[in-house]
């Protein structure tokens, strides 16, 4: 059988440098459910994540609570992989991608779907869901549920006048701070706000790198003509200069590369296959005032293909110094230098459509955890 073959290929080619206790699973595909399957083993070997929620999940399941949901589905998968006899194999995500078509009716058909948007509603879904359990457990009166935008719930931190919605292990590993800030150029005042993200969409250029698409997020941008900015200092229309900044680095920093852009003249969208390097090791540098986060890469997702609405997902994970290709159901051992495959092309017809997609680093040190 094929399946077991791939396993013990692994097997043998780590051979004593196994790790101990972990489990390397292919995950069967349902029909254009590799978008799902890519993002999974992500999660998956995002550590801190995993052990949280397996964590969460031990402590409050309830034999009597028959209610199934997006959260017990994805640590009943976790579970299943990291409780397994078998050090490799595949596992059916079968009830997971139940529930996220009963959930979500973007996800039912099966025509291809994108990796970023599923990713975005698993995670503010699971923040519903814990936010609900937490508010329920203490038996408050419901607090209505942060508005929802495609990165992330924004909450307003407003002077302490809005109650503090709980911090869910979502927000603990993947929630960082943004600041918009706004300078008058009349009378010099700099409005400042606050928004939380769980991922950073960043726009790409040809031949470039993350640094620079950081850098250009938060480059300063001239506000004038029709865009000019009300201030309310001057109590006018005013030029302005605006620009984002990272105020609080997350301990998971998820980047995902704007690969999809409305071309006006096509009327559709179309495929950037632009060439970005992404760095094993990644600091924030000037994009933060959390200059001293620095960051290492451990998970990619790749979209294979030409084009938006056709293709393929696939990950390369880092485990224990080993970084793993997960295409669906097989699983096999790769160089760190593979990666490099996956930057993009330097011109626009080439032959290779694998890109990187969205990108998973993790704080070094812990520090931007407080």
């Amino acid at each position: 059988m094929v399946m077991g073959a791939s396993g013990s290929k692994l097997e043998k080619a780590l051979g004593d440098q196994f790790p101990e206790g972990e489990r390397y699973f292919g995950l069967e595909n349902f029909g254009n459910t590799c978008y799902c399957n890519s993002v999974l083993q992500a999660l998956y070997f995002c550590t801190p994540f995993r052990e949280q929620l397996l964590e969460y999940y031990t402590n409050n399941k309830n034999p009597g609570d028959a209610e199934e949901n997006l959260l017990t589905c994805l640590a009943d998968l976790f579970m299943q992989v990291s409780q397994s006899k078998k050090k490799t194999g595949v596992i059916a995500p079968k009830r997971f991608v139940q529930r996220v078509k009963k959930q979500n009716e973007l996800f039912r058909s099966y025509m291809h779907q994108d990796a970023h948007e599923f990713l975005n509603f698993l995670l503010n879904e699971l923040v519903d869901i814990l936010e609900k359990e937490s508010s329920a457990a203490k038996d408050s009166p419901q607090s209505s549920s942060p508005e929802k935008v495609p990165n992330g719930p924004v909450q307003p931190l407003a002077n302490g006048v809005k109650k503090e919605p709980p911090v869910t292990l979502v927000h603990k590993n993947f929630q960082g701070i943004l600041t918009n800030e706004t300078k008058c150029l009349r009378c010099e005042t700099v409005t400042a706000r606050d928004e939380t993200f769980f991922d950073l969409s960043v726009d790409i250029e040809q031949n470039s790198s993350i640094t620079s698409c950081l850098k250009n997020f938060s480059s300063t941008e001239t506000l004038n003509a029709e865009d000019k900015f009300f201030c309310d200092k001057c109590c006018s229309l005013q030029e302005a200069q605006k620009r984002m900044k990272i105020k609080k680095a997350p301990h998971i920093l998820v980047i995902h590369l704007k690969r999809f852009k409305y071309i006006e003249q096509l009327g559709r969208y179309k495929k950037l296959s632009y060439r970005v390097v992404f760095p094993m090791e990644l600091k924030m540098g000037s994009t933060s005032d959390d200059v001293d986060t620095e960051y290492s890469l451990f998970a990619v997702v790749v979209h294979v293909g030409s084009g938006p609405n056709h293709g393929h997902y696939v990950s390369l994970v880092k485990s224990h110094n080993h970084w793993l290709f997960f295409d669906d159901e097989n699983v096999e051992m790769v160089e760190e230098s593979t990666l490099q495959t996956f930057f993009g092309s330097s011109h626009e017809y080439s032959g290779n459509t694998d890109h990187g997609y969205i990108l998973f680093y993790e704080g070094l040190g812990g520090k931007s955890l407080g």
